[in-house]
């Protein structure tokens, strides 16, 4: 049983940012606007760090298979599960003429034949099939299969790091965020709907609106608005917020005393009927119980609580609330273009009910991502403009200052290890 929440909570202006010792000065915005800083970035920052390419669950068969872009960093990524089950990544890369092998997003296959010379390589990335393989010069066809990428998981969730060889594990990397998040029980992560759009903003940008709740009233004061914000806490201030490493977890507000109103018709049935618990969810109460049990899924255990967001550095939030989790990613295409990937996860439907609760779920969540996104685009205008240097950041955009730091710190380091000394 959750508690109420105490009346002082939010009477501490600083309570996140001091006790964790970061700075408490502007930020500069260069880094949000500038070529150079980007090309920084794919090199020091994504060509270093772990990224989190999918989830066991993408490919969950010997054959199958999944094809990802890290576009910053001008590579195709190929990830496949072996015959004996093992998770193996790769280069799309032929080692004949260097076309890209693969060209579906995912799919089954036990060999994969490149479209240009039909070199055939199987699906633990070794060479089989050379066609007129007596015209070459004595191809070794051990040494010629696709080149590999270091590949490691963790809670379900699928890294790799293209470095030839990783200057540091993935349990370095995750440091105390690893234990920390060990044994959550994520809900249906086997079925998801994913919304993918190409935003004309930073990637810093975009992932800055998910990491803090302060805007909300703001941006979405008629669809989330009156569910993060009440009389007793009108800027949407967090419950709680946590550095872990590289990665910060905050826990956002949620108003323990919304309903919705009456012209929220469909939506009323739909909650009541399928039990879900709250307006922002696609699952039934039931079938949450063991999920939100685990200490750090609503940290502080109250009642008014709306969701969570834990930032995998660099890219990559998992979030979760009452009815579920769901991820964000953010892949850079340009200074100032990014591709946003968000996977919202839920059972499959089993009645209809349960279907119109899902779909106005949906309906709901790609309203909120819109406005976000319109936001986004007139921010980078603003910051591109150039006439502000610094942004000003309150204590509960703390997750937003711990990035933008991660990132100035990663783009300067020599070394991994000296990226990781926060």
């Amino acid at each position: 049983m959750n508690s109420p929440i105490e009346n002082s909570t939010f009477d501490i202006d600083h309570r996140f940012t001091r006790q964790s010792g970061l700075s408490t000065g502007p930020v500069p915005l260069e880094p949000y606007h500038s070529e150079e800083f980007y090309q920084a970035e794919k090199e020091q920052v994504f060509k270093r760090a772990w990224l989190v390419i999918g989830r066991v669950e993408d490919i969950p068969e010997p054959g199958d298979f999944m094809r990802r872009d890290v576009t910053i960093a001008g590579v195709s990524v190929l990830v496949t599960r072996t015959k004996g089950g093992e998770i193996r990544a790769f280069h799309n890369t032929c080692s004949h003429r260097g076309t890209e092998v693969v060209m579906a997003r995912e799919g089954k296959a036990s060999r994969f034949v490149c479209p240009y010379h039909n070199w055939t390589y199987r699906n633990d990335g070794s060479l089989m099939g050379v066609p007129d393989e007596k015209a070459f010069f004595g191809v070794d066809k051990s040494k010629c299969g696709l080149e590999p990428i270091a590949v490691a998981t963790w809670e379900g969730y699928i890294f790799i790091n293209l470095q030839k060889v990783p200057e540091v594990t993935l349990e370095e990397f995750l440091g105390p965020l690893a234990d920390y998040l060990a044994g959550v029980a994520y809900t249906f992560p086997d079925n998801a709907f994913v919304v993918r759009a190409d935003v004309g903003a930073n990637w810093k940008i975009v992932s800055d609106a998910f990491l803090e709740s302060y805007h909300i009233p703001a941006i979405h004061p008629e669809t989330i608005g009156a569910t993060f914000s009440s009389n007793e806490n009108p800027f949407a201030r967090l419950l709680d917020a946590k550095l872990l490493g590289q990665h910060a977890h905050v826990s956002m507000y949620g108003n323990p005393n919304f309903e919705l109103q009456e012209k929220h018709k469909i939506d009323r049935v739909a909650q009541k009927l399928e039990g879900a618990g709250s307006v922002i969810s696609a699952n039934k109460l039931d079938d949450m119980q063991q999920f939100l049990s685990h200490p750090v899924v609503n940290p502080t255990k109250t009642s008014g609580w709306s969701m969570d967001s834990v930032h995998i550095f660099p890219h990559t939030h998992i979030n979760w609330g009452p009815g579920g989790f769901w991820l964000h990613q953010f892949w850079p295409l340009a200074v100032d273009k990014t591709r946003h990937e968000a996977r919202f996860f839920m059972a499959k439907p089993m009645t209809m009910r349960q279907r119109l609760q899902q779909e106005l779920y949906v309906a709901r969540v790609l309203e909120v991502i819109a406005e976000d996104l319109c936001n986004m685009e007139r921010t980078q205008r603003g910051v591109s403009a150039g006439a502000k240097q610094f942004m000003q950041l309150q204590d509960n955009e703390i997750a937003i200052r711990r990035s933008i730091d991660n990132v100035m710190r990663w783009a300067s380091a020599g070394t991994v290890k000296e990226a990781l000394a926060a």
